[in-house]
């Protein structure tokens, strides 16, 4: 019997099992349907980085075309949205000392983006096989990080971030901020 999503898609909370039953679910997308800015946001599965994005300030992705995508715009102090460079985030660093992500970091953060800050695209997108089924994904450029999404409804979908050495995935929903 298929795993029905409705209700953990409403809180954004289920196991990583309980994710991945619903995400292999979901149509795949092409690289086209992600154009456009996307507004993100969590869905907790128990993961070390639930809600640290969050906490931080994570706004979301934009996807301008296939070779230039910006991975991580973040809110900041005035309101407005910044750029920042994956690869001057401390990513492993979070994984391997999760009680850095804290209300005092996040408070500091917004100070520190401009120092993450970039106007150049940071990862491009590719078709890539994930699950059993070719889709739309983001790499990064200079991380092993691959995004691969999957289609939740005409402005939803929901990605799993595949970074090389992390033992589980981390899961998001992105929401297109024009919707079609």
């Amino acid at each position: 019997m298929p795993f029905d999503a409705t209700q953990t898609l409403g809180t954004g909370r289920a196991s990583e099992d309980e994710a991945f039953a619903f995400y292999d679910q979901l149509d795949p997308v092409d690289c086209d349907f992600m154009l456009g800015r996307w507004r993100g946001d969590g869905y907790t599965t128990g993961h070390a980085l639930d809600g640290v994005l969050e906490a931080f300030g994570w706004y979301g992705k934009e996807f301008v075309d296939a070779e230039h995508v910006h991975p991580l715009l973040f809110t900041t102090r005035s309101g407005g949205i910044r750029k920042l460079n994956p690869a001057l985030m401390p990513l492993k660093t979070g994984l391997r000392f999760p009680q850095l992500n804290n209300d005092f970091s996040a408070r500091l953060f917004p100070w520190l983006q401009p120092l993450l800050a970039t106007g150049s695209s940071k990862a491009r997108l590719r078709m890539t096989e994930y699950r059993g089924k070719i889709s739309a994904t983001m790499c990064y450029d200079q991380r092993p990080i691959h995004d691969v999404f999957r289609r939740v409804d005409d402005n939803t979908v929901l990605g799993a971030m595949d970074f090389k050495g992390m033992d589980q995935t981390l899961f998001f929903l992105l929401r297109r901020e024009q919707p079609r």
